[in-house]
């Protein structure tokens, strides 16, 4: 078959001079790739994400760096302003703070941050909050319906998202110790669900009563472990101690044994103390309404 093609080619060439010759061959692309203005969240972005930490953060829209699956809108320039000053004030310096300088952010934290408009539903309806892919970006869907006066849906919709991903990051670079694997089952016979977790826990409350911080905790150690430190850090000690009170006899005592070995694995290989990044996570939440989100001077 490809002989034929050439020869069928040769033959046009041969009686068809013009459409063969290097002459009338462009070097310019038809491709032409889109035109953008620099705004002034550009120059904001720049200034504090790029030169800082060496973080893009994405809000335009870009296929290539889309779910390809979803149907997805971009996201809101002024929600994207708004959610770039959300991040680097509630996340990014909040781990300066504990840590002491922007070195542990620069060293693991992903180099990009990319907006969605719209949330993400997989074809079980289950609603996707966040991505984040092989350490180096983390996606954040649903910008558009961000309420930035909400502190309790900014962490369910975004940053327990962000802390939940970048967990994940960290261990893919030190793994936890397998000990947290065997909490679950030891005793009671209880196991991780998979993405039947929705099914077998209709609410919140069954699945702390199995020891489980939260429904999706239960899909594997590996979401719980990350489900525990983000989950810790975005609520108040109040809140915690209400849902191990929720976890009774059975679920509370695992609870707490998968707690002490996040503490300790943050503690002793990221020099995370996960109480003192909690208050400061509260204390910078209690500071937004005094913050300018829409400013980018």
């Amino acid at each position: 078959m490809k002989k034929t093609i050439l020869g069928l080619f040769a033959f046009v060439c041969a009686f068809s001079g013009s459409l063969c010759s290097e002459d009338d061959l462009s070097g310019t692309s038809v491709i032409k790739p889109e035109q953008t203005t620099e705004t002034p969240l550009d120059a904001w972005l720049y200034k504090n994400y790029i030169e800082p930490y060496n973080i893009e953060f994405r809000y335009r829209y870009e296929d290539m760096e889309s779910d390809m699956i979803y149907d997805l809108t971009p996201a809101n320039y002024e929600k994207s302003v708004q959610m770039a000053k959300l991040v680097k004030h509630l996340c990014l310096q909040a781990y300066d703070e504990v840590t002491g300088s922007r070195d542990f952010i620069t060293s693991y934290f992903p180099k990009m941050v990319f907006l969605v408009g719209s949330p993400a539903y997989n074809n079980n309806g289950e609603v996707v909050l966040g991505t984040a892919e092989g350490g180096t970006k983390i996606t954040l869907y649903a910008v558009n319906n961000m309420d930035p006066t909400n502190v309790d849906l900014l962490n369910e919709w975004y940053f327990k998202t962000i802390h939940h991903e970048f967990a994940h990051i960290l261990n893919q670079k030190k793994p936890f110790s397998t000990d947290f694997n065997q909490i679950t089952g030891l005793a009671t016979g209880i196991r991780y669900v998979g993405n039947a977790c929705w099914d077998v826990y209709p609410s919140e409350d069954l699945a702390l009563k199995d020891g489980f911080i939260s429904r999706y905790a239960s899909t594997s150690a590996e979401e719980e472990f990350v489900e525990v430190s983000s989950i810790y850090v975005t609520n108040t000690a109040a809140t915690w101690e209400e849902m191990l009170e929720t976890a009774g006899e059975v679920g509370r005592p695992m609870l707490e044994a998968k707690f002490e070995i996040v503490d300790k694995y943050m503690k002793n290989d990221w020099g995370i103390d996960l109480d003192e990044l909690r208050k400061v996570v509260l204390r910078r939440q209690k500071e937004l309404p005094n913050l300018d989100l829409d400013a980018t001077n």
